[in-house]
């Protein structure tokens, strides 16, 4: 493995160590003392703790097992050995941190912080590569098959959870867990997509050669010429196509507008971009 690899691979294990520290001080410190609940089968250890104060980060690494041996065939050994990183580091960390106390007195109050805190946690994990096991190799591997939003698999499989929550301890309890792992999963989705969201951009003018210069040397996006007809007039039309940063949409516009006041315009939200000019974040790339 070459020195840059190296380097890059203990970055990636230093920041799972880190993620799963945060998360583990979100479990021990808001989750655990108001009675929560946290996503995944960490929720369901959680969950066994309160009934048979079994100890969490023994419940986690158990429950975790077969989910690894499932992993290790469809997400590739990397992914396994980073996650089992993640997960002996988390299990390591809710020891540790046992016993740690914040003075948040409202439930309400943990339940958003711990969501937030804990989300933080999970994204910095899922963003180098690893895991923190549970629902997390479940809702990759779909990801990965079906591209659907990771925390959006998460919020289905954490409902099994809650409604098991709901039945063994109360209701109140389930639906504070609720709100944190909603917040949770909406932190791990802004990690994953990040918070600079990407647009397509379709503009149809009459004056498009031009107006592609003028957006060359001012939005500096690369821009591809679809051909089109006019419905109505059946004229040959150019249409712009673009993809740009949402912090770019203002100064596009601006060209648009000044170019051809009546250009058409259409945008598009963009969840995930590949190619020049964009960074490839994809959870399954190579070291």
């Amino acid at each position: 493995m070459t020195e840059p690899r190296t380097r890059r691979l203990f970055m990636r294990v230093l920041y799972i160590i880190v993620g799963s520290f945060i998360y583990s001080v979100a479990v021990n410190m808001l989750f655990i003392p108001h009675r929560l609940l946290s996503g995944g089968l960490t929720g369901i250890a959680i969950i066994l703790e309160y009934l048979f104060s079994i100890p969490t980060e023994i419940t986690v690494i158990i429950l975790n097992i077969p989910l690894f041996i499932g992993g290790y065939r469809f997400l590739g050994r990397r992914f396994v050995y980073l996650s089992m990183v993640g997960i002996a580091s988390m299990s390591a960390f809710l020891y540790l941190t046992r016993g740690w106390t914040i003075n948040v007195k409202d439930t309400m109050i943990a339940t958003i912080l711990g969501g937030l805190i804990s989300g933080t946690g999970i994204g910095i994990v899922i963003k180098n590569r690893g895991s923190l096991g549970g629902t997390d190799i479940i809702s990759l591997l779909i990801n990965k098959f079906f591209s659907f939003s990771v925390g959006g698999i998460a919020t289905a499989f954490n409902f099994v959870i809650l409604t098991a929550a709901a039945a063994f301890l109360n209701v109140e309890a389930a639906m504070f867990s609720m709100v944190g792992m909603f917040v949770s999963n909406k932190v791990v989705d802004a990690i994953l997509t990040g918070f600079n969201h990407k647009k397509t951009v379709i503009i149809v003018s009459d004056a498009a050669e031009e107006m592609a210069e003028e957006l060359f040397r001012h939005v500096k996006r690369g821009i591809t010429f679809l051909k089109g007809e006019g419905a109505y007039t059946h004229k040959d039309k150019k249409l712009i196509y673009m993809v740009v940063r949402t912090m770019e949409l203002s100064k596009l516009r601006e060209v648009v507008h000044r170019v051809d006041p009546g250009a058409f315009m259409s945008i598009i939200d963009t969840r995930e971009v590949e190619g020049r000019g964009f960074s490839v974040d994809d959870v399954f790339k190579p070291f």
